[in-house]
């Protein structure tokens, strides 16, 4: 798949050969587990050994730098195969015994983009989908129209949202979509919904329960543990609270993974520009996520002490 998405017909002999796509791809696998900018990348696998042992790389050798890493990226993006590739892997958890069953849970989380220093008129323009009209072309490049502000919590963020399902007894994400910040929970929750899972129970917090979403579950043969909220002119019973307390100690498991995915892969972070190099980003952070989640179940089957 990689070799394939990666070739291009060289003009001449002449120059430097391309690097193997394998070892390009882990270098993005590298730069995904501890969330490095490509300068950064290129630094720490000339700087550390343990990263040149992973990548295959005698102390001698070229080191890909930073252009190469984005062009690559790039062409990821182009040929559309960090998809294929995160469902590459699904293949291989299940081949390894890693069936989703036992439901499924539903959740979504903030990955902060740059901010923009936009005028009110810029911002004006991007809300309405139009490229901010400036003078300098490079400027203009590096105006993100697609990365918006929502609210969480009381506080304000900017960026995009990781949307995904994760198989409630091994936390493996199973599917996954990614939005500006600004879309609603709700409306992504029909597209990340895991028709895989041999269990039909499914659990989400409030932000997901609607009279919809109830009948649409129950009609393609879903169980709801989606939390119950309260109304505005009604509070929860206490029969209601005991049952979202319950559904809390399933549905917290998905807290995990966005918690290593913040903690332990250096944080929810994009420093891209544009929803579809964001969703590259992202889509390799969800499955260098899945690897570290397989080494761990892996060591811990085995006896082994946890890495992850």
């Amino acid at each position: 798949m990689l070799q394939k998405g990666h070739e291009k017909k060289r003009k001449s002999k002449a120059g430097r050969k391309p690097y193997d796509p394998v070892l390009m791809f882990k270098v993005l696998i590298l730069q995904s587990l501890y969330n490095l900018a490509d300068d950064q990348v290129e630094y720490q696998i000339r700087d550390r050994l343990s990263f040149m042992r992973f990548l295959g790389l005698k102390i001698e050798e070229a080191v890909p730098d930073a252009k190469t890493v984005w062009l690559f990226r790039e062409r990821l993006k182009r040929h559309g195969l960090i998809e294929p590739l995160f469902n590459r892997f699904a293949d291989v958890l299940e081949a390894q015994g890693y069936l989703a069953r036992q439901g499924q849970i539903i959740d979504a989380s903030i990955v902060k983009a740059p901010i923009q220093r936009n005028r009110r008129e810029e911002n004006e323009n991007i809300k309405r989908g139009e490229v901010p009209a400036d003078g300098s072309q490079n400027k203009r490049r590096q105006k993100d129209t697609q990365a918006r502000w929502t609210k969480e919590h009381g506080k304000s963020y900017y960026g995009y949202k990781n949307h995904i399902s994760v198989d409630a007894p091994h936390k493996f994400i199973r599917t996954y979509a990614v939005t500006p910040a600004n879309v609603h929970d709700s409306r992504v929750f029909d597209s990340i919904l895991d028709m895989e899972n041999a269990d039909p129970q499914v659990w989400a917090d409030s932000a997901y329960r609607s009279e919809q979403t109830e009948a649409a579950l129950a009609g393609a043969g879903f169980e709801s543990h989606i939390h119950e909220k309260a109304q505005s002119n009604a509070a929860l019973s206490e029969e209601q609270q005991t049952r979202n307390r319950e559904r809390s100690k399933i549905r917290a498991r998905v807290e995990h993974t966005f918690g290593s995915q913040q903690n332990e892969q250096g944080g929810k972070l994009v420093r891209t520009i544009g929803l579809a190099r964001a969703a590259v980003k992202i889509g390799l952070m969800n499955l260098t996520y899945n690897m570290r989640r397989f080494v761990y179940l892996e060591n811990r089957k085995g006896g082994a002490s946890a890495i992850a």
